[in-house]
């Protein structure tokens, strides 16, 4: 008790009247997380014994903004596992977010009724400019740090997906293209990797984009599965030695518009009938038998599937355990769905910067979902894949 007494009277002396109650507040929670930490793991800090889990992995610094001002804080990383103490928000982010474009949105004089209506019933009216440059610059920091953090390990598979977003340019309303980049990590665990923004998916873009995420460290990427975009084809080839699978909803899709509406649904049935089968080889055969199937009624058909079988079937050269997630963008398109949620509260962008701000803080959000969740591969898979595809992954021809 006495020397409780002496550490309170210490952090007393220390800090001004001002900051008293700001330290104070630290202090308590960082002997809170400690003691979260100690029941996660199941032992204290240096104790040792048979009920350890695991070990502390040093720290990682966030900012909680509280009725006392920015509160620092450290929270406990682990070897194994994952961290985040219970008295913090896990989507707080996004909404931060959120209301700051909402914000800017409406001080840069883009108000419309809709916009009004929304700011009002957050509780931000008479919020001044600097207060809204100080809450955009605290997210900008954080939201770059993620976006740009680099890259380590081999990350055989990458998906790319993109999703138009409204935003004013010079005095217009134009259309840009957020593309978004996932993958896996060494250890099963899905990541996001990266987001970037353009007037178009023009080859020039996508290549600038790939070259970015080399540059922070993306290698070993053995397959990308993307939608069929030429100048995003093009840019594999270019950047990465890889083999691109095209995702076989979208072309499902683009093959049916190949035919009659009434036939859209054998088409359908045809193509299940490739896909449900063991190996490459099989699939390849019944691939052709579908294709000569429908090439005297329906001769573009045809012929898309003519151009379109190793890109479709690219996935096939990989791990069967790996198949099903590897076929198509659908994971991706999940993820864009959610973004589209969240922006369509917004509508119209005052411009590019809270476009980054705002989709960045949703993909943040669930990174921490996907890095405290279940792997998306299993351990073992992930250490067998590099060896099992080293011969039999052939490289993108363009």
């Amino acid at each position: 008790m006495t020397m409780n007494s002496m550490n309170l009277m210490d952090v007393i002396r220390q800090c001004g009247d001002q900051d008293l109650l700001r330290q104070l507040a630290e202090t308590t929670l960082a002997k809170l997380m400690e003691f979260e930490v100690a029941e996660r793991i199941g032992a204290g800090r240096h104790e040792r014994c048979e009920e350890r889990q695991t070990y502390r992995n040093g720290y990682r610094d966030r900012t909680l903004e509280t009725r006392l001002g920015s509160l620092e804080l450290a929270i406990p990383k682990l070897r194994n596992g994952s961290y985040f103490p219970s008295f913090l928000e896990p989507r707080r982010l996004s909404e931060r977010a959120l209301v700051a474009v909402i914000q800017q949105a409406w001080v840069s004089g883009v108000s419309t009724r809709k916009m009004d209506d929304l700011v009002k019933a957050m509780g931000c009216e008479g919020i001044s400019k600097s207060q809204v440059s100080e809450l955009c610059q605290a997210l900008d920091e954080r939201v770059n740090d993620f976006l740009h953090r680099p890259l380590a390990g081999d990350w055989p598979y990458l998906w790319l997906d993109a999703t138009y977003l409204k935003v004013r340019q010079g005095g217009r309303v134009v259309s840009i293209a957020a593309i978004i980049a996932t993958s896996v990590n060494p250890e099963g665990k899905r990541e996001i990797l990266g987001l970037g923004i353009g007037a178009s998916e023009a080859k020039e873009f996508w290549v600038e984009f790939l070259r970015t995420l080399v540059a922070r460290g993306l290698s070993g990427v053995q397959l990308v599965i993307s939608d069929s975009h030429i100048g995003l084809k093009t840019a594999i080839g270019q950047v990465l030695t890889a083999a691109w699978q095209r995702c076989r909803v979208h072309f499902t899709r683009n093959l049916q518009v190949c035919v009659p509406k009434d036939c859209a649904g054998m088409v359908a049935a045809l193509l299940r009938q490739i896909f449900t089968q063991p190996d490459k080889a099989s699939a390849s055969a019944q691939w052709r038998r579908v294709a000569d199937q429908l090439r005297d009624k329906y001769p573009k058909a045809a012929a898309l599937m003519d151009d379109a079988e190793d890109d479709v079937l690219a996935c096939l050269d990989f791990p069967a355990a790996h198949r099903s997630k590897l076929h198509s963008t659908n994971p991706l398109e999940r993820l864009n769905k959610e973004v589209k949620r969240r922006t369509d509260v917004v509508g119209i962008f005052p411009n590019e910067a809270s476009i980054f701000r705002l989709v960045g803080a949703v993909l943040m959000e669930t990174h921490d979902d996907w890095i405290q969740g279940k792997r998306y591969m299993t351990l073992e898979s992930m250490v067998n894949v590099s060896t099992s595809n080293e011969l039999t992954t052939p490289a993108l021809t363009i």
